[in-house]
């Protein structure tokens, strides 16, 4: 064999080998409990779907699923640990919407940076949002509510569910698309802001459809529009997009990974959720806390993260909202 065949060979041989590495690695992992980082408090909604994905997971892999609950300040302390974690396979995030693309827009040091300290893994499902006011309101659209707004300047209050959330934010850009001129009221939790609806004290509100649909069956509150793209399957409720044409705004939950994680396991990870998510329980039991399960590839999930990033750095900038 001359010299210059074996340089030829060398190269293919290498890639040979690492591939070998790749699947070996895959193969091998996990050997040990893998640590869930959920930057919200245990018993919260998003801690709920973390807890039934994780579940799963742990079947999966054959090892526990131990869930790292590090709620407060906007989930920095989360997604920082999350950050900080050794790119291995054994620290992963559940990640909800608003620590993933809002904390890093609305924190003048949230201690974590997306874009290089962490990468999207799988796409566990999106969480659409309804609008609704008092039953006896008489608003019943959105159209109503513009025009009720306009012909009432300043006496429209928004219910708003924690500044900088993203009810709070999905609910300051109905206003805005509408021209209403609300005043925003912020509440500490989305229960106040709804409590606030249910005495009359505030127009409307903004906040996830199971908390909401409850009250809206009652025959309490009237529901005006849901925040995604398009009406959502079995409630017959229009999109705001409907009024508002390019509307959305949308919670959904990632798994992301500590940036440097080896691709096969990411793969993997992303193989398993996929799984999990597209069987009928799970989709039942998501389905109950309003979640619509979505199957992304890694690079589908990366794309999705990175378009909901844009949309968020938009709308803040749209509203002017200031970094605290």
């Amino acid at each position: 064999m001359t010299l210059i065949s074996r340089r030829r060979l060398l190269p293919a041989a290498c890639l040979l080998l690492a591939l070998g590495s790749t699947a070996a690695m895959a193969q091998a992992w996990p050997n040990k409990p893998v640590r869930m980082i959920v930057p919200v408090g245990a018993g919260s909604a998003p801690d709920v779907i973390a807890r039934i994905v994780g579940e799963k997971l742990a079947l999966a892999w054959g090892q526990g699923v131990v869930v790292d609950n590090r709620p407060g300040a906007g989930g920095i302390p989360g997604m920082s640990a999350l950050a900080r974690s050794a790119p291995d396979g054994y620290a992963i995030g559940f990640v909800p919407a608003a620590m993933g693309t809002i904390t890093p827009l609305v924190f003048k040091n949230p201690q974590f940076n997306p874009d290089t300290d962490l990468s999207p893994a799988a796409t566990v499902g999106i969480s659409p949002l309804m609008l609704v006011v008092p039953a006896d309101s008489g608003v019943q659209s959105m159209a109503d509510l513009a025009k009720h707004a306009k012909a009432h300047p300043g006496k429209v209050n928004f219910a708003a569910p924690q500044l900088n959330s993203l009810p709070y934010l999905a609910g300051e850009m109905v206003s805005k698309a509408g021209g209403m001129g609300t005043f925003t009221v912020p509440y500490r939790t989305p229960p106040e802001a709804v409590a606030a609806v249910l005495a009359g004290d505030a127009s409307f509100t903004v906040d996830g459809v199971p908390s909401l649909l409850p009250h809206v069956k009652s025959g309490r509150l009237r529901a005006i529009g849901v925040t995604s793209a398009k009406r959502l399957p079995g409630i017959e409720v229009p999109a705001v997009a409907e009024t508002y044409a390019g509307y959305e705004a949308i919670g959904w939950f990632q798994i992301i990974v500590p940036a440097g994680t080896p691709t096969a396991i990411v793969e993997r990870i992303n193989a398993d959720v996929t799984r999990i998510t597209a069987s009928p329980e799970v989709t039942a039991r998501l389905g109950e806390l309003g979640v619509y399960p979505r199957q992304d590839s890694v690079a589908g999930a990366r794309e999705f993260f990175v378009q909901q990033q844009a949309a968020m750095k938009h709308l803040v900038n749209e509203l002017g909202v200031q970094p605290q």
